[in-house]
């Protein structure tokens, strides 16, 4: 199945970029704050949620852990990078053609 043309949630986008190295679900949420400068704070339940998600997605995996350990960590997986890699060139679109009509406006021209 093709994802290409899927828009993924600031948070989905934030947690795939986290788990470019493998993170347990605390590390995530302070990773996605730090990544977006404080402006992005992920709640254990929508975390979690998401997590879930993306583990039936196939996008992330969760790593082998210590016996008797409740703390799971995961990791992005390539269909993970793929999807993580069609939203940052889908969001440049965006950047680019806001700059280029508010660049125009901007100059007095008229869009028409």
């Amino acid at each position: 199945m093709k994802y290409d043309s899927i828009a993924l949630t600031e948070a989905v986008y934030y947690i795939l970029l986290a788990l470019h190295e493998p993170l347990h679900g605390y590390g995530i949420m302070q990773k996605t704050e730090l990544l977006s400068s404080g402006r992005v704070k992920l709640a254990a339940g929508t975390l979690y949620g998401a997590l879930n998600t993306l583990l039936e997605k196939g996008w992330i995996r969760t790593l082998p852990g210590e016996t008797g350990s409740r703390k799971k960590e995961y990791t992005i997986t390539p269909e993970g990078r793929e999807m993580a890699k069609n939203e940052l060139s889908r969001l440049k679109e965006l950047v680019q053609n806001g700059e280029t009509i508010i660049t125009k406006q901007g100059d007095g021209q008229i869009c028409g």
